[in-house]
């Protein structure tokens, strides 16, 4: 059976999705659309298949699925058009910028029958996997506490069109935000409350890449944000996502535990390395990781979804997952504001882990 696969923007992430979606057994990528028609038409050429119309992509009898892979301002927009035409929709992260329009949009969902997926999927890599069978398993006992850093001078460096990293629902928080929270409830469960400070460090940035080299542009959104979070187990957990800084030496994630630390890989990626340090023991141990999926596999959770929607199963890079990520996220910003605690209102279970040794084409 043949599942027809659309793609709604054209910019440079959604080459590896086109790559990967070669990966999935029986997908295939009917058609693409953008609105800016020559980009679309380059990357049809690019990857043999049609630049069309947004109508026209979405009207196609032949596509089960479209990857929204849009500006953040615009996924709840878009991914409500795809809802609507009846259609499965995987959006790149955030799944909206504001709690609103991202419930209209699983509420018309489920509706429609129709499922919601949301990157990040990195935590389905073998990385992330594998960190969660050594918490699963007991190996540092039950988790305490952690932190987690995300330190770097930001897009503008290198993104030839960095302005809506830089606009309300882009960010550090935003942007690379979502792998970290998504990462910690895969591995902890969700989060109970949220207490963060946030602030917009500079009033522009420069761009430092392509034709537009040298010039200004505003900023919208706070560049550097600090957060606590108390999970609903009673693990603890610092936060700090930040575009201001030039060199960090800090660890990507850490989990303590009553036995030992995890030391867990960059979470946005699918790889390790996978370290652990028990209890009273003198050296770190690299473990060797459950899966395959190292490399750049974005991708992964619409080929669950796909699996997942013939299987009669929930897919684990859910709209709910990505709402408990966005809740938490517009949480901490109020509570940058407010001084006060923010209590998230949506639960949501741990996604189940993956099997050891599955394929693209055989996930359960």
């Amino acid at each position: 059976m043949t599942r027809g696969i659309g793609i709604i923007g054209t910019g440079m992430i959604a080459h590896i999705y086109a790559e990967n979606l070669r990966r999935i057994p029986d997908a295939t990528l009917v058609a693409v659309a953008d609105q800016d028609a020559a980009r679309a038409q380059a990357f049809a050429e690019t990857w043999g298949t049609r630049a069309v119309s947004l109508d026209a992509l979405l009207q196609d009898p032949a596509i089960e699925a479209v990857l929204n892979l849009t500006v953040p301002q615009a996924h709840a927009a878009v991914s409500r058009q795809i809802v609507q035409a009846g259609k499965h929709v995987y959006a790149e992260k955030p799944l909206a910028v504001d709690l609103t329009s991202a419930q209209v949009l699983l509420e018309e969902a489920a509706q429609r029958q129709v499922r919601v997926g949301s990157a990040p999927d990195t935590f389905l890599g073998a990385g992330l996997q594998t960190c969660r069978k050594v918490l699963d398993d007991g190996w540092i006992g039950t988790p305490l506490a952690g932190t987690a850093f995300m330190l770097r001078h930001g897009p503008d460096d290198w993104h030839p069109h960095a302005e809506f990293f830089y606009e309300p629902g882009g960010g550090p928080l935003f942007d690379v935000g979502p792998y970290y929270l998504t990462a910690l409830v895969f591995l902890l469960g969700p989060i109970r409350r949220v207490l963060g400070a946030a602030r917009v460090s500079a009033p522009t940035r420069i761009i430092g890449a392509g034709p537009r080299a040298g010039e200004r542009i505003a900023v919208h959104t706070p560049t550097h944000v600090a957060a606590h979070l108390e999970f609903a187990s009673g693990a603890l957990v610092t936060l700090v996502t930040s575009f201001d800084v030039w060199a960090s030496d800090t660890p990507w994630m850490e989990i303590y535990g009553t036995e030992g630390t995890l030391a867990v890989p960059d979470p946005n990626t699918f790889g390790g390395p996978v370290r652990v340090r028990r209890a009273r023991q003198e050296r770190w141990a690299t473990l060797p990781l459950v899966h395959g999926w190292e490399d750049n596999c974005r991708g992964l959770g619409l080929a669950d979804l796909l699996a997942a929607a013939t299987q009669g199963r929930p897919h684990r890079a859910d709209g709910a997952l990505a709402y408990h990520v966005l809740e938490a996220m517009v949480g901490i910003l109020r509570s940058s504001e407010t001084g006060q605690w923010h209590t998230l209102e949506s639960q949501v279970d741990r996604p189940a882990p993956l099997g050891v040794g599955p394929t693209w084409g055989d996930l359960t």
